[in-house]
């Protein structure tokens, strides 16, 4: 309906052009026009922090190309951007630089960062926090929510920083794949979209039943490339003390009477992880993630200035 009544306005305008003007009349000049967009003290900030440093663009404006049409989506929040900005440069961009060097961040991390304001909420109860696409571009959702979650490590990590680093790793995957022998480790417990689906979310008579299994995360019994992902992106954002809680937790026996060693399973899946990072990417995964905790820390004690964006001389 709105294509054809665009269309059928666009008709009757020419049509009274034609009518009213010969041809000696007309002009070579353009009668459209397009308004520019005037940078913001932010979009100065982001050219000097992300473009010029790491040749990142950060897009927050909404454009509706690069939204998935198939949710209902709507703008991230200006100042939410700029906090958000700042933490993703914080904890994540400058961390990699401290534990692989800035030529390693710069030469990997995706080459665009495009926010939204809410989350893309799916039919079955979940909702999506971030996707990569590409190789190049990784979607951060909720942005305007993350004033809720600034004083909470472990929020600030489940909503947006392990987004990042799980994003990031199906990114440095498509570079380098890893070991064909990861998927046989729990190779029969993958379930696709079944994983938030009981018993398989936790739900029912199991509560930790992802764990019991040899997963780390109720998401990572999608497929092995997520679990791969999720067991890099959960293992950099926790403290050493929550990662052996869950595998003391993992050294329950199922329900379900499989024999499985849950905690034997993921932690061979962790060795492999681990060597992939060191042998393809030269990133140790024990310093990648006392930096990231360090400046997670940072953030949660308002140690870091997250609407700061005047450009330092």
């Amino acid at each position: 309906m709105k294509k054809y009544i665009v269309y059928s306005a666009v008709a009757l305008i020419l049509g009274a052009g034609l009518s009213a003007c010969s041809e000696d009349e007309l002009s070579s000049e353009s009668v459209i026009t397009v308004d520019q967009v005037q940078p913001t003290e932010f979009d100065k900030w982001l050219q000097a922090n992300y473009v010029n440093t790491y040749n990142v663009e950060v897009m927050y404006r909404y454009y509706d190309v690069q939204s998935d049409h198939n949710y209902y989506t709507i703008p991230a929040d200006y100042d939410s951007s700029v906090k958000l900005a700042h933490i993703i440069k914080y904890v994540c961009l400058e961390a990699f630089d401290e534990a692989g060097g800035i030529a390693f961040t710069r030469a990997n991390f995706p080459k665009l960062l495009y926010f939204i304001g809410d989350w893309e909420y799916n039919n079955n109860g979940t909702f999506i926090l971030g996707t990569a696409e590409g190789g190049k571009k990784i979607l951060m959702t909720g942005v305007n929510e993350i004033d809720s979650h600034l004083d909470n490590g472990a929020e600030l990590n489940h909503f947006y920083l392990k987004t990042i680093f799980h994003e990031f790793t199906h990114i440095m995957n498509q570079t380098k794949d890893y070991s064909a022998g990861y998927k046989l480790v729990t190779g029969s417990g993958y379930v696709a979209g079944s994983w938030s689906d009981p018993p398989y979310n936790g739900g029912g008579d199991e509560a930790n039943y992802y764990l019991h299994h040899g997963f780390i995360s109720s998401y990572a019994q999608h497929s092995d490339s997520e679990d791969f992902a999720e067991m890099f992106s959960i293992y950099v954002t926790n403290t050493p003390e929550q990662w052996e809680a869950w595998l003391k937790e993992a050294e329950t026996a199922p329900s379900d009477g499989k024999d499985v060693d849950g905690r034997g399973a993921i932690e061979s899946k962790l060795s492999m992880v681990k060597a992939y990072m060191t042998e393809s990417w030269g990133i140790d995964m024990d310093e990648l993630r006392d930096i990231v905790l360090r400046r997670e820390a940072d953030i949660v004690a308002g140690r870091v200035n997250l609407t700061d964006i005047s450009l330092q001389h």
